[in-house]
């Protein structure tokens, strides 16, 4: 696949900084244009309009998304661990993009709403593939979307004992795993 224009790609990732830092309110084409350090022209070259820059975001959202599927369906330490400890990773492309697109679906963007509906799916799937009992898979998805949620802010656990933090959380989504597949 040919590598994206330079410009095209700085635009993009203004927008998705802009989305994430100010709003979608505040990720507008002459802000993004002016963040991205180029013309107006230049950035409608790339991107006729509004919708098609936030698609082109929720178009990468999903590819690093499917990356991050490949890499949670062959992690060596399993679905449920990779998610609940890949779920306290901030500042990825992935994330930031993820981000981006959240902002899109809280401004009323449908589009991004069934993109993040698709992700959150195929995160599901992964885990009850190994955690059969949708239970069980379902606590895992709500430990990794806590520690998400709780990541970019202080918290009394985050702090130097996070890490042991993150090992019991970790030892109670083997204890979910286990017993799981002993009720299958």
């Amino acid at each position: 696949m040919a590598r994206p224009p330079l410009a095209r790609t700085k635009i993009l990732e203004a927008y998705v900084w802009l989305l994430c830092e100010e709003g979608e309110r505040s990720a507008t084409m002459d802000a993004t244009a002016a963040r991205a350090d180029v013309s107006k022209g230049g950035l409608l070259y790339h991107f006729a309009t509004k919708e098609a820059l936030a698609r082109a975001v929720i178009s990468h959202c999903a590819d690093l998304a499917a990356e991050d599927f490949r890499q949670m369906a062959t992690a060596p330490e399993g679905p449920a661990a990779h998610y609940v400890r890949t779920s306290a990773i901030l500042g990825t492309e992935f994330d930031r993009y993820l981000l981006a697109v959240e902002r899109l679906g809280q401004a009323g963007m449908d589009e991004a709403r069934v993109a993040l509906q698709k992700i959150q799916r195929r995160w599901y799937e992964l885990i009850l593939a190994e955690v059969p009992d949708p239970a069980s898979a379902q606590a895992i998805m709500l430990i990794g979307e806590g520690l998400y949620a709780h990541a970019g802010r202080p918290a009394w656990w985050h702090d130097a004992d996070f890490a042991d933090r993150l090992a019991q959380l970790l030892e109670l989504v083997a204890k979910l795993r286990k017993l799981s597949n002993l009720n299958e």
